[in-house]
């Protein structure tokens, strides 16, 4: 019986994360999914949002947008199309796409489904870029 998890977060440009931990919580499609050692197997689509995972007694946070996570007894493995831990979040960077997504969405150019999903990740990583701050 395995009391910990093996956790690798994967984006197409590297291997963001690999970890040991105690759990995890990961933004499923549904909703947020909580992950113990000898959970049920099971595959969810990612929304953008942020996976947390616990590693004794701390606590760590990534930003994923998009993928998949698979969940065996011993293992979660995230393929997400971004993923980034707070200290790799460029707050200003991201403020500057939050600004574009919404005079995007305000004057109704382009892809309104595509902006919306640009303006939930800037949100996602300012908000995580702030929890890091603190």
């Amino acid at each position: 019986m395995a009391d910990k998890l093996q956790l690798e977060v994967i984006t197409p440009e590297r291997l963001a994360l690999r970890e040991t931990v105690d759990e995890v919580t990961l933004p499923g499609l549904g909703g947020e999914l909580g992950i113990l050692p000898e959970h049920t197997p099971l595959i969810s689509q990612l929304q953008t949002g942020v996976l947390s995972y616990r590693k004794g007694g701390e606590k760590k946070l990534v930003h994923v947008s998009g993928g998949f996570a698979e969940v065996l007894p011993d293992r979660v493995s995230v393929l997400a199309d971004v993923a980034e831990t707070a200290e790799e979040i460029d707050a200003a960077r991201a403020e500057r796409a939050r600004e574009s997504a919404q005079r995007q969405l305000a004057g109704g150019e382009g892809d309104a489904i595509e902006a919306q999903r640009k303006l939930q990740r800037a949100i996602t990583r300012l908000e995580l870029a702030a929890q890091a701050r603190k």
